[in-house]
This record gives structure tokens, C-alpha cells and sequence, in this order.
């Protein structure tokens, strides 16, 4: 299975992606959603195969998300505390 992708980032929120299948493009993402994400741009489109290399997720759980959700978005990992406070601070610039 392949899909053509279109990629978002989130111009608001550090490090958060939204992946779509391109001919849908946002149509199936829910409005809360959008509104979280806030301002976006297309960074990208790709194709996607169960086995290429994506940087932070399984190429695999996207396709199955985008099958079954119409998206899906990815998040930086957690960090502690101290990540946090740096991060937040560094956004209000």
C-alpha cells in the first residue's frame, strides 16, 4: 500500500507535524484539531510506503491512521520539567 502525503507544520506549536492523505488534503481533520494545531503551511508532500523512513513515527501507524482517521499528527516526546519551561519561554519569542 502507498499514499500520497501532504505534510503540515504547525507555525505555532514547536515541532508538530499533520500528516493527510493529499487528495483529501484537510477535509477529515476535526475543527478542534485545526484549531489546536493553529497556523499551519505545508511543508511537504511524499509518498508514503509501509517501509520508508519517517523520523519520529512507524510509516506503518501513519498509513493505518490516515486509513482510518483521515490524519495523523505528530508530537514532540516528552520532556521534563525543566525542557518544558526552556520550551515554552523560547515560543513567546
Amino acid at each position: 500500500m502507498k499514499e500520497l502525503c501532504s505534510i503540515y507544520k504547525s507555525l505555532t506549536r514547536s515541532d508538530y507535524y499533520l500528516f493527510v492523505k493529499q487528495h483529501e488534503d484537510l477535509s477529515r481533520v476535526p475543527d478542534s484539531l485545526l484549531e489546536h494545531f493553529g497556523r499551519h503551511q505545508l511543508a511537504m508532500t511524499l509518498t508514503l510506503t509501509p517501509d520508508r523512513q519517517l523520523a519520529s513515527a512507524s510509516a506503518s501507524e501513519v498509513l493505518e491512521a490516515l486509513n482510518e482517521k483521515g490524519y495523523y499528527l505528530q508530537m514532540p516526546p516528552p520532556q521534563d520539567a525543566y525542557m518544558r519551561d526552556v520550551r515554552a519561554k523560547n515560543e513567546k519569542l
